[in-house]
């Protein structure tokens, strides 16, 4: 962040001070981090006029706005481009930090190499399907099971149907920013999230940002790390950032903020652990919290 910046963010913490205190807010919000599906879009996966100049009002206050989630770049690069999004895109949840014009990765956590084999295995021994991110490629065994091609179409992302996934106890384990297992037996995703927390401890992170689908990264690619991550490559104090969300996974980011935003349409763990609870995502939710707990 420029020195500019910098000054612009110290303005605006003072011109809003009062109005933060009577919202309940620790201290005056500089940066709002929000998840995607569930959350900034509707459940048709879109934007909505509201959402765009929620964004917008949110950069003319001078409070800045990022967004993250288990997509890989082109994703969030589809959202990030209308809402004229300009902070570091935290994809795979913090696997990866993308410019957020050129897409150029700024950095980057892969699993542990040794994590990489017996993930991909513990996945499939239960059943569900194994999806490998590497490379900057989708790695998949059948583009045409079950939701590979809704997802494709999800996240503008091409996956590569290949035989076998490579050398996962050499060299190919070593780009590895993320497996998903995904099934339609929420049941069993459930006990494969556990498993690999059992087996794995902390060589990885294991979420469910959705029912059908647990996403496994590194230990520190995590909502909670994109956290860190944006506080520190932003200046930002931990205090004066809200996040928001409606997953399991926006939980970590929850527990690092000075204001945490839980969707109307989330699981009762999820508001249970928030500062507040806003509308559901299909009724304006998002933009409902930055009009009523941000903007002046």
């Amino acid at each position: 962040m420029s020195a500019r910046s910098r000054l612009q963010h110290r303005a605006v913490l003072h011109s809003e001070a009062d109005a933060c205190e009577a919202q309940g807010v620790a201290s005056p919000i500089r940066l709002l981090v929000s998840d995607i599906d569930g959350t900034l879009i509707t459940s048709a996966k879109a934007l909505t006029d509201r959402t765009v100049d929620a964004v917008q009002r949110l950069h003319e206050a001078g409070i800045g706005f990022a967004i993250t989630s288990s997509r890989p770049p082109p994703g969030l690069s589809m959202y990030a481009t209308p809402l004229g999004v300009t902070t570091p895109l935290g994809a795979y949840n913090g696997g990866a930090y993308c410019d957020p014009k050129t897409l150029a990765v700024i950095d980057e956590r892969a699993i542990p190499d040794a994590a990489v084999a017996p993930l991909v295995e513990t996945i499939e021994a239960a059943g569900l399907q194994a999806w490998v991110y590497r490379d900057g490629a989708w790695l998949v065994r059948d583009a045409h099971a079950w939701d590979v091609q809704h997802e494709a179409e999800v996240v503008q992302f091409t996956p590569t149907q290949v035989a076998d996934f490579g050398d996962l106890h050499g060299a190919d384990a070593a780009s590895v920013v993320k497996v998903v297992g995904v099934s339609q037996d929420h049941a069993a995703v459930e006990r494969v999230e556990a498993e690999i927390q059992a087996r794995l401890g902390s060589m990885v992170s294991a979420t469910r940002s959705q029912a059908y689908y647990v996403d496994v990264t590194n230990p520190d690619a995590n909502k909670g790390a994109v956290i860190d991550y944006l506080s520190a490559h932003l200046e930002v104090p931990h205090d004066a950032i809200a996040a928001i969300g409606d997953g399991q996974n926006d939980t970590l980011m929850f527990a690092k903020v000075g204001l945490s935003i839980a969707m109307g349409n989330c699981e009762p763990e999820v508001s249970q652990v928030a500062t507040v609870t806003t509308a559901a995502n299909d009724d304006e939710g998002f933009a409902r919290a930055v009009e009523q707990y941000l903007l002046p």
